[in-house]
């Protein structure tokens, strides 16, 4: 008996989706449950995992094929343990095992390696000769990969002949693009094209905030078990702010205009595979400790791939934190249908006019970029001053004023 492993139901908003890479290869010992493959789509990558203990018999799509939902991509033999033959051809029983050794070999020889793990070797600069394989037949697995720069890292360098810098500097790479990274770019060319994007911007003084986290942030942990971040906020401004301008937490739908009387709000985050923008939902129902375990769950998430689409999916508006990495100003791209995204920045000292006196105070600047078609300037800089008044004043964020 043969279990047929096949693709996962995909999103009706996925029409297909990509072999990313397989764990396991044909011969190998799998426990129930335990991940074969991982399946990339558009947005997500979704887990595969054995339905039963076995030998995994045969593997139908190789790494970098296209496939639909619940398409065959491999065969299970449950049961099974390794070195047990997993198919009732008596050819293949009677072939002996120096036979299939070099069947293996060639059927894996390197010019028929994965696309991830091409891709792998071609970001550290490898060789295939340079790495021993694990896999059937010595395939090249991502293992072997890791496990050479490993050994690399904590193995004495050699001294290199100086003759061989220049070549070094010339050297060049090719990587094929990731799925969600090509999603990415397209999007991002799609609102630059197809929406009329304006960016306004001001400045607020984090000192308030500051020292409100100073005071109870001890406190807010021990309570609540998490820290007590600038990003609750931020959420919790934007929020308030929505709601006293619903033009900004809606969106164009063809020649109408819908409004969402529910605040939905995406965080951008960065991962290993691209940028993505998991959804904190009802965030007028969330009290500052349930946004700041929202969102490092979805951080946590993102960073691991384990974002479900589910995850993914709506959204009415965006924040994104350059500042985390240092930036004070940019221009944020809308993710489309929304219609504006608020850009934070770096906290950085600076000389500020107070009361005809100068003082350093912790600023910040906010850039808000929005659709000019459904979003007017007097809308957008009346949400902009919102926003900047309640982090300037968070006490009006508990008082709800």
């Amino acid at each position: 008996m043969t279990i047929e492993i096949l693709v996962p139901d995909l999103p009706e908003s996925v029409a297909d989706a990509t072999v990313a890479t397989w764990h396991k290869q044909p011969g190998d010992t799998v426990e129930r449950d335990e991940v074969l493959v991982d399946i990339e789509t558009d947005k997500v990558v979704l887990e595969v995992p054995a339905p039963e203990a076995g030998v995994l018999e045969a593997i139908i799509e190789q790494e970098g094929a296209t496939v639909l939902s619940k398409q065959l991509i491999a065969k299970l033999k449950p049961g099974a343990v390794a070195g047990e033959p997993t198919t009732d051809t008596t050819e293949e029983t009677e072939a002996s095992p120096d036979k299939r050794h070099k069947a293996a070999l060639v059927e894996e020889s390197n010019d028929a390696l994965s696309p991830a793990v091409r891709r792998l070797l071609a970001e550290h600069g490898l060789e295939p000769s340079q790495v021993k394989g694990s896999g059937v037949g010595g395939r090249i697995t991502r293992e072997d990969i890791e496990a050479h720069l490993a050994n690399a890292k904590s193995a004495p360098k050699a001294e290199e002949p100086v003759a061989q810098a220049p070549a070094a500097a010339r050297s060049q790479k090719r990587v094929p693009m990731t799925r969600l990274r090509k999603t990415v770019a397209n999007r991002l060319l799609e609102a630059k094209n197809s929406t009329a994007m304006l960016t306004t911007f001001n400045e607020v003084n984090m000192k308030p905030i500051m020292d409100l986290r100073k005071q109870y942030k001890d406190q807010f942990e021990e309570r609540h078990g998490i820290r007590l971040g600038f990003m609750s906020f931020y959420v919790k401004a934007v929020t308030e702010a929505l709601k006293r301008y619903p033009e900004v937490n809606a969106s164009i739908d063809g020649d109408d205009i819908v409004y969402h009387n529910y605040f939905d709000i995406s965080m951008a985050v960065s991962t290993p595979r691209g940028l993505v923008t998991p959804v904190l939902k009802d965030c007028d129902t969330l009290g500052f400790a349930d946004i700041e375990k929202g969102i490092k769950d979805l951080a946590i998430k993102g960073r691991d791939g384990k974002l479900t689409v589910d995850e993914l999916m709506g959204g009415n508006f965006t924040i994104t934190n350059g500042g985390v990495f240092g930036s004070l100003m940019s221009t944020p791209i809308i993710n489309p249908p929304q219609s504006a995204i608020l850009g934070m920045h770096k906290i950085q000292d600076r000389p500020m006019a107070v009361d005809g006196k100068v003082e350093i105070l912790p600023m910040m600047y906010l850039a808000l970029s929005y659709d000019h078609r459904l979003i007017d300037g007097r809308e957008s800089v009346g949400f902009l001053v919102t926003v900047k008044e309640l982090l300037e004043d968070p006490a009006r964020l508990l008082l709800d004023v």
